[in-house]
């Protein structure tokens, strides 16, 4: 662990040893899950990279075809990373101290030569991507989370200000920003990625704005920077900056409006509103779902009726569709080669090809809009696709073929893809099990349990924190008269319950810390739920006793 953030178990820093590594499982019973949770804890693991930059060591999540560190797949791939590496803070604070003076982060950092064997230079090496637009608030939502990681507020109010000016660069640049429209625009893209549409202008893959750009409106920038604006308006908040948490939350707001606006086509999100006219023949553009879909849901852009009609429509095209997963980049895809690589042909890459990382934020969807069933199916598809071999890929082509050097525009193509599977432990972790941090540290709890879609009368999950070794976790048992969650958390943290009851069980009575407690019955879908709101009691112990019955039959 990189001396700077050594932490002692209390979370305090200066101390000379690490901390102990903290207990982070899951006992389901089921090798499904129980397989999943390790096996991805292996590939996170073996992710993390290190720098030594300036003669100081960095670390985080490494991309799975680079040996460099990007923002966007270290943020990603921090969200479970946090529970077994204990070093969330150094490379957000690299980025922080490389952003430009206008605001500007880098996408990447890295000291290894990339593009062997004629380069050889291992040189320090930092690149910005000129034509993607979601750089920025992928730096505030990996600050976001290295911060619940350590419950380090002194910390936190050192990076505000970078994540401030991170957030308004892109509200002022002309690159980025649609001043008519008031939402972030970018060059035409495959969704997210670095290279963008030139008509045959240029002759590989375009990462740089000219004057002839094809301009237009990409729904998950907008998704992104929705969260991030959220984000920072919780971050004032908690410091005390009443104004300036009006002020992001307030922006959030608009550009979730207009972009719902502007974006949403009445089924899913349209991938690319055009702002420069520009037509691509051979594919039907108005019926691509594109991949950022799932992830505007998780990000919270699109309302339950939106999150529904476009899960709908991925089950839809799974019907449909003849390759093994709808976990799909983009469907339909591009002609073959009209991004300017002849290796980006239709499923192949970002053109079409199978991403888990596009699964994972399906189920996590799925299982918090009443698909929870789904969300079961999908996660132990990607455990029938990873368990024999120990290995997953960033992509897969439709017929299941994993992503390789030559397939690919990409130098390498690991075995232990961090992006997509740490986007699967999240389903599994916060969507199955239910366990999300909702303050930092697991102060704010809310805890989600769904083991019902699953079969699962028996669990013990624990979620502890690398950095400072702040956990939180349960027991769950269930049988036919009720449901016990034995609960640890933080002394006197706030609990939010939301809890999947059996089909066909209705609840009898529940009780907390072994007294009648109310609580509120919300559907979901079609799915039932028990919600209830609790304080953690100064041990960090709670116990919630929820009575059930079998629901009459209708006569």
């Amino acid at each position: 662990m990189p001396a700077a953030s050594a932490r002692c178990a209390t979370g305090a820093t200066g101390c000379s040893l690490p901390p102990e590594r903290p207990s982070t499982y899951l006992r389901t019973g089921d090798p499904a899950f129980d397989g999943l949770f390790e096996t991805v804890r292996s590939f996170l693991e073996q992710d993390v990279m290190e720098l030594v930059v300036d003669g100081r060591r960095v670390s985080g999540f490494r991309t799975p075809d680079a040996r460099s560190i990007w923002i966007r797949d270290h943020g990603d791939m921090l969200r479970m990373g946090r529970y077994f590496h204990a070093d969330p803070t150094s490379i957000v604070e690299h980025f922080a101290e490389t952003q430009s003076a206008t605001g500007r982060i880098f996408d990447y950092v890295t000291t290894f030569p990339e593009k062997l064997p004629c380069e050889r230079e291992n040189w320090t090496k930092y690149v910005r991507v000129p034509v993607e637009a979601d750089v920025e608030y992928r730096f505030v939502k990996a600050a976001w989370l290295a911060w619940q990681a350590t419950g380090d507020d002194d910390w936190l109010r050192r990076h505000l200000p970078a994540m401030d000016r991170a957030l308004r660069y892109i509200m002022r640049h002309p690159w980025y920003w649609d001043a008519e429209l008031d939402l972030v625009k970018r060059a035409y893209t495959i969704d997210t990625w670095d290279f963008a549409y030139t008509a045959g202008r240029h002759d590989w893959l375009q990462f740089q704005i000219d004057d002839q750009t094809f301009w237009g409106i990409m729904h998950g920038d907008n998704s992104g920077y929705y969260e991030a604006f959220r984000i920072l308006g919780q971050l004032y908040a908690h410091v005390g900056d009443s104004p300036q948490a009006v002020y992001w939350t307030r922006q959030a707001e608009g550009l979730r409006a207009r972009a719902n606006e502007i974006c949403w086509n009445g089924t899913f999100y349209t991938h690319f509103v055009k702002r420069t006219p520009v037509g691509i023949g051979g594919v039907d553009e108005a019926s691509q779902l594109s991949l950022s879909n799932p992830i505007d849901i998780n990000r919270g852009l699109a309302d339950r009726a939106q999150a529904v009609s476009i899960l709908e429509e991925y089950r839809r095209r799974r019907e449909a569709t003849t390759a093994f997963a709808e976990w799909f980049s983009i469907d339909p895809p591009f002609p073959d080669g009209v991004f300017g690589d002849d290796k980006l042909v239709g499923g192949a890459y970002v053109n079409g090809g199978i991403m888990p990382l596009v699964g994972g934020e399906l189920a996590r969807a799925a299982f918090e809009h009443g698909f929870e069933s789904y969300g079961v199916e999908i996660l132990k598809q990607y455990w029938e696709l990873i368990g024999t071999a120990q290995a997953t890929y960033l992509w897969y082509f439709p017929d299941g073929r994993p992503a390789s050097v030559e397939a690919s525009t990409s130098p390498e193509a690991q075995p232990t893809d961090g992006w997509g599977s740490s986007a699967m432990l999240y389903a599994l972790v916060e969507g199955l099990a239910g366990i999300a941090d909702e303050g930092r540290g697991f102060d704010r709890l809310r805890l989600s349990p769904r083991w019902p879609a699953a079969g699962i009368r028996s669990v013990d999950v624990r979620l502890a924190y690398a950095a400072s070794g702040a956990a939180a976790g349960y027991t769950y048992r269930a049988d036919a008269s009720q449901i016990t969650l034995d609960v640890e958390a933080p002394p006197n943290a706030d609990l939010r319950l939301h809890l999947l009851l059996p089909d066909g069980q209705t609840v009898v009575g529940v009780t907390a810390a072994g007294r009648l407690t109310s609580h509120q019955t919300r559907v979901v879908g079609s799915s039932v739920y028990v919600d209830l709101d609790l304080e953690v009691n100064e041990a960090g112990k709670v116990a919630v006793v929820v009575g059930v019955a079998s629901e009459p039959s209708a006569s």
